[in-house]
């Protein structure tokens, strides 16, 4: 522990600022196939039930037609947030099996694992529709690009989402004890979530190590064995934790080139307003718009600034018509968006509250603990880092590179864990009187698995494959299955019901107000767009 992150802690808990820390906002995004009853991918359109994906505030789709995405809206405690995924995954399961009755056959299912079902090819998967707007052609457009370049299969990879943002009162006391030269808060902020991002950066692969959840893949999962041993029609890694994190997964040669920077705000946006405006000759030979259709929006090295894919997003609510980078540049960072999470296969939302909990405090720790400039160099060890342990995080005595040197996994995840105990009891003492030590006992969790690589999830679920036999892909049918009976017994109340059935009705309401107004055409709606 170094002796500044110590100070801070020390001069935060003498002027009683505990309180003050749990206070942040959290929130959840989780992606999910829809599967048929066989565990294929599901080809029905996005159920009418569940409103328009385009407009609906709290489920919408991700990359195809199949892939549903739950998103939760931002609460002051973790409570608040599982209690929002469960009811949003108990409307949806209760649609979907409204849905095979009207159609006279078995439901289908929600696929709990990141990795995909029986996928035999791109073809396949039927890419998300927004409606006939020129806001829901380009998601559209956008998604065939995304295909065009990366595979459909790939994109069917689901993942969680941990969204957080430090609380307000916050950085006013904060700033205080800082040296920083600025006139502006925003820009003090703005600074400070940097300061988070860059150490993120360094740590993220203890979050791949601690929640990984795809350490195998169906056979039909087009990729290269790459290394890769079978077991039960599966391909997976003996002490892979995340695939879905590995060079099988998200990782492409084409975005290997990018290099956005976590130095500063300013040099993030150059580099990624860079990246959208650089022309790419291979997706040149794509072609942009063929025989009249769209195959992609543009043929720059991104499309839009989305394409970028990186572990945690700094971001800001943007306005309507606004990109990312403008938000930002008009008012600075206002939460984080971790994105390294695997969907949990054991908890019938994807996610639970220790994970949300470590989350939370790895952010803080991120923030106090110094955070000095990345380097390139620093750049690629991290890549390294995060690669290795994805593909071989639970193996005996890992080394990982920590400023140009090896140093043992255990050992480090230990220090890193360790040094969070003081901090964790801080936060301990903000929580309302009677409150168990929730942070204290969600981080001791996470020690246990670091001194026990058996106990993460990705371990048990090779051993589960193991015991029973069975492929990864059945293992998730059966879980899949399990999860929609846990949610069938549960019990929606009517209210919360014919809440969440209006919400889906207004949003279909409100995409055909857009689509009903909207008179521009489509390439003068592009050209105004990318001409901002």
């Amino acid at each position: 522990m170094t002796s500044e992150y110590f100070k801070v802690l020390e001069s935060i808990r003498d002027m009683g600022g505990a309180e003050i820390l749990v206070g942040g906002l959290r929130g959840v995004e989780k992606e999910s196939l829809r599967v048929s009853p066989d565990g294929t991918i599901a080809k029905t359109r996005h159920p009418k039930a569940l409103g328009s994906a385009l407009t609906h505030p709290y489920i919408t789709t991700d990359y195809s037609e199949a892939q549903l995405e739950f998103v939760t809206p931002p609460y002051a405690n973790n409570w608040q947030v599982m209690q929002s995924l469960t009811e949003l995954h108990q409307y949806t399961h209760k649609v979907l099996h409204q849905q095979s009755d009207n159609q006279d056959h078995l439901h289908e299912l929600i696929w709990p694992a990141s990795m995909p079902c029986m996928v035999t090819k791109g073809s396949d998967v039927p890419v998300a529709k927004f409606g006939s707007s020129n806001v829901g052609r380009m998601k559209h457009v956008y998604r065939l690009g995304l295909g065009y370049r990366y595979g459909r299969t790939m994109q069917t990879i689901s993942g969680v989402h941990f969204n957080y943002s430090i609380p307000e009162r916050f950085w006013p006391i904060y700033r205080e004890f800082q040296t920083f030269v600025g006139k502006q808060s925003e820009d003090f902020i703005s600074s400070q979530y940097f300061h988070i991002l860059r150490n993120l950066r360094r740590s993220s692969w203890i979050i791949l190590y601690l929640f990984g959840c795809s350490p195998a893949v169906c056979k039909s999962f087009n990729v290269s064995s790459d290394g890769l041993e079978e077991m039960y029609s599966s391909y997976y890694l003996p002490h892979a934790t995340s695939l879905r994190m590995s060079n099988i997964g998200y990782k492409n040669e084409s975005q290997s080139s990018i290099q956005v920077s976590a130095n500063s705000l300013q040099e993030y946006i150059t580099d990624l307003t860079a990246a959208i405006s650089t022309p790419y000759p291979e997706y040149d030979k794509i072609g942009v718009k063929v025989d009249g259709e769209y195959r992609q929006l543009n043929s720059n090295l991104l499309q839009i600034e989305n394409e970028y894919y990186t572990l945690v997003r700094p971001k800001r609510v943007a306005r309507s018509g606004e990109k990312p980078s403008e938000a930002l540049k008009r008012a600075g960072v206002q939460y984080l968006e971790l994105r390294a999470l695997d969907n949990s296969l054991f908890d019938p939302v994807g996610v639970n509250s220790d994970e949300m909990y470590f989350l939370e405090l790895l952010v803080w720790y991120c923030l106090f603990y110094p955070s000095q400039p990345l380097t390139p160099d620093e750049e690629t060890e991290n890549s390294q880092n995060q690669l290795k342990v994805a593909r071989e995080g639970r193996k005996p005595d890992l080394k990982l590179l920590h400023h140009g040197r090896e140093r043992n996994l255990q050992e480090w995840g230990r220090a890193m864990c360790e040094d969070m105990q003081p901090l964790a009891k801080l936060l301990d003492q903000g929580l309302p009187e009677m409150s168990q030590p929730l942070y204290s006992r969600a981080l001791q969790k996470q020690i246990d698995k670091i001194i026990d690589p058996e106990k993460t999830p990705s371990a048990r679920i090779l051993c589960e494959m193991r015991e029973q036999k069975i492929s990864f892909y059945h293992l998730s049918k059966n879980i899949a299955v399990a999860h929609h009976e846990y949610f069938s017994a549960l019990h929606l109340n009517e209210k919360k019901y014919s809440r969440l059935s209006e919400i889906a009705k207004k949003s279909l309401a409100r995409q055909s107000l857009m689509e009903k107004n909207d008179h521009e055409s489509f390439d003068d709606y592009l050209a105004k767009y990318f001409a901002k």
